[in-house]
């Protein structure tokens, strides 16, 4: 950049992410709120639990040795799986809140601007980036478009779909009286045949397993090659912009 002046890089970079008062040094800029960043790191662990025992739930452990009433094994990693998915719903609910009253980067995640041309114009820069055909990455704060477009459809909307059909076979064992029913009951409706909410439960699974590999790759990736900070940036909350 030729001016390094912190309004001359607020403006450049992020003219609707930075608020006023946020200062902008080194070519740095404040992004990710601290709400941001502790739900990120909580929603991976709850994830990396999710997909774990998920699996495990899925695919079935091995026969254990003795009579059943000495093992519980699968009891535990039921635990752990509901467990972990009411912490997922939780912080997924907070962080939707976050999203209505947090700096627009919060919002990303929740939507994607189809209808703006300069929306399509970063995309066909980034899938050029991506492919090695662009020469130079463009100065982000937050996610780029392709990034925004893929944490969309494959995180927001799986993650959602994950909670209700979870709590949809949760209820079966809880009861049709549960207010796990009341809420997500209605799954039921759509799949009448609760093997099909299992599939569907399950192939979300691969979903997010899928996505989090990009998602990590992709970070490391960005952070190389662009010499943008992104994974620092979800720990500390800055994006800085090496030369």
């Amino acid at each position: 950049m030729q001016d390094k002046s912190p309004r001359a890089l607020a403006a450049a970079v992020a003219p609707n992410v930075v608020s006023a008062g946020r200062s902008v040094e080194r070519d740095v800029v404040y992004v990710y709120e601290a709400p941001v960043r502790l739900w990120h790191w909580i929603n991976a662990a709850a994830i990396l639990v999710l997909a774990l025992t998920g699996y495990f739930i899925g695919t079935a452990i091995p026969t254990m040795p003795g009579q059943a009433s000495d093992n519980f094994l699968f009891g535990y990693i039921r635990f752990a799986h509901f467990s972990a998915g009411y912490v997922l719903t939780l912080g997924f609910l907070l962080r939707i809140y976050w999203a209505f009253i947090g700096n627009p980067a919060a919002k990303q995640i929740f939507y994607v601007p189809l209808w703006r041309k300069s929306y399509w114009g970063g995309m066909w820069h980034e899938i050029r980036w991506y492919a090695l055909i662009a020469a130079k990455p463009k100065e982000r704060v937050g996610h780029n478009p392709l990034a925004q477009l893929t944490m969309f459809f494959m995180f927001t909307l799986t993650i959602s779909s994950m909670i209700v059909t979870g709590f949809a076979l949760y209820a079966q064992g809880a009861g049709n009286d549960s207010w796990q029913y009341e809420l997500f009951g209605w799954a039921f409706s759509i799949w009448p045949n609760s093997q099909d909410v299992h599939t569907w439960h399950h192939l979300g699974l691969w979903v997010i397993v899928t996505f989090a590999l990009v998602h990590i790759y992709t970070a490391v990736r960005e952070d190389i090659v662009s010499r943008q900070s992104i994974i620092s940036s979800m720990i500390s909350g800055h994006r800085e912009f090496r030369d």
